[in-house]
């Protein structure tokens, strides 16, 4: 079998990235675009993305903000491979680490970053029904609890060090609950799908040390138009130029 038959290749931010991805299983779409355009990082500064699948969050912000030291950790080597090949074919620079979350590569440990970005498993697996697809299911459904996500991402960050991460909206007490044990100054953004609908995704950020009051920011609205017509036409303009341009969610 060829690799066009169990890959594709996708434009992200307008066609400025271009990711090999798994034609099955999980596949990145919105939300670690998202995830990117909310780090606050400054050329120069280093960023660790937890479970970075094929690298589609990491090498949006990369392509946003130029001169990051970028690092990868990813347990399933196929889209640990995946990412690698992503960076080169982009010309970003990034070293993938191998390995699972709860006992990373002792070099990992070693660091010290001044972001660290995720997007953890939607998914409790005390609840639902997994995915028979196990690449898939490893992606979206929750092996370690989301506040050991949390927890073990705090410990890789430098003082004052900004943890972002975006998660499904049912999830936010959980993971305010983490982010106010381990970190502390958070930010929550909620991503409405459209206006006068719930909120379904939230972006949570929070400061390593940080001591300012809790921060509810004006919701991201993704689409203009009352009900669904098409999955881009209809995008608000902060989400365009978020998603096609690469822009920064302010």
């Amino acid at each position: 079998m060829s690799t066009a038959d169990t890959e594709t290749a996708d434009a992200f931010l307008g066609g400025r990235l271009i990711l090999h991805q798994p034609r099955t299983g999980y596949r990145a779409g919105a939300d670690p675009v998202l995830l990117a355009a909310a780090v606050t990082a400054r050329p120069g500064q280093s960023v660790l993305d937890l479970g970075c699948g094929a690298g589609a969050a990491m090498f949006c912000l990369a392509a946003r903000v130029p001169g990051l030291e970028m690092h990868g950790l990813e347990v399933q080597h196929l889209y640990a491979a995946l990412a690698e090949r992503n960076a080169a074919r982009n010309g970003i620079a990034a070293t993938i680490h191998r390995g699972d979350l709860s006992a990373m590569p002792a070099t990992l440990r070693a660091m010290r970053f001044d972001h660290v970005i995720s997007n953890p498993p939607y998914h409790d697996r005390g609840t639902g029904t997994p995915s028979t697809h196990p690449p898939r299911e490893t992606a979206f459904g929750e092996s370690l609890p989301l506040a050991d996500w949390v927890a073990l991402g705090a410990r890789r960050l430098q003082p004052r060090g900004t943890m972002s991460v975006i998660q499904k909206a049912d999830r936010l007490p959980d993971l305010i609950t983490a982010m106010a044990t381990a970190l502390g100054s958070i930010r929550i953004r909620p991503i409405q799908p459209r206006e006068g609908r719930p909120a379904s995704l939230v972006i949570v950020q929070a400061i390593k040390g940080g001591r300012s009051p809790a921060r509810l920011d004006p919701p991201l609205v993704l689409h203009t138009a009352p009900l669904h017509q098409t999955d881009n036409g209809d995008l608000s303009g902060a989400a365009r130029s978020i998603l096609r341009d690469g822009a920064p969610l302010l």
